[in-house]
Parts: C-alpha cells; structure tokens; sequence
C-alpha cells in the first residue's frame, strides 16, 4: 500500500510543482492525474500496484465530504444572506449548461447530417 500511495503523491507532486513552476493555467493534482493515467498506461506494473489502493480509497470517498460538510454548517449565518442569490445561480447556470449542450449537439447533428436518417 506504501509504494501505491508513494505513486499516486508523487505524481500530483509532480503535477503541483510542474503547474507552479511553469505557471500553466491547469491545477496540479490534475496534470498529476494524467501523469498517473500515462504512467498506467504505460506500465502494466504500475496499474496492478496502484489498482487496490485506488479502490479502497474510492470505498472511502465519501469520507472526503465530511470537512465540506462542517464548512457549510459552520457558515450557516453566510448561507442564509446569500442563499437565494446562491440558488438562483445555481439553477441558471444549469439551465444555460443543459440549453449550451442540446444546442452543440443540434448542431454538431446538423453538420455531420446525422438527423438525415
């Protein structure tokens, strides 16, 4: 389990370093994760080490929401006064997400004459 945490740590390491160093606009753990995906692969080692620990870990996930969870409680005050505006943004921006998606793939059909049929 060591060398498995050790892989998947050093490779958002090494994403963490590499986004602050070059300045790049993508997050580290996620250039991480693709450094892990390509190690993964590529190594056929690395997958079968790694595999185990990444599933007892995404048996755990939810453990991962408890501090967002104690966040949200502990600023109640703060989610009361911007809550409606909060909500509000929330529904409109998944409104405008769902109108944004049918309308590339209307026209995404359009273009490669799938609706032709």
């Amino acid at each position: 389990m060591i060398p498995a945490l050790v892989t998947i740590l050093g490779c958002q390491l090494a994403g963490e370093v590499i986004s602050r160093g070059l300045a790049l606009p993508l997050p580290g753990p996620v250039l991480g994760m693709v450094f892990l995906l390509a190690l993964m692969a590529g190594f056929t080692q690395v997958r079968d080490l790694v595999r185990p620990t990444a599933m007892g870990l995404l048996g755990h996930l939810s453990l991962l929401f408890v501090p967002a969870g104690v966040g949200v409680v502990a600023h109640l005050d703060l989610l009361a006064a911007k809550g409606p505006a909060l909500a509000a943004a929330l529904i409109l921006s998944t409104l405008l997400a769902i109108v944004a998606g049918a309308v590339t793939f209307t026209m995404v059909a359009k273009w490669t004459g799938a609706g032709d049929e």
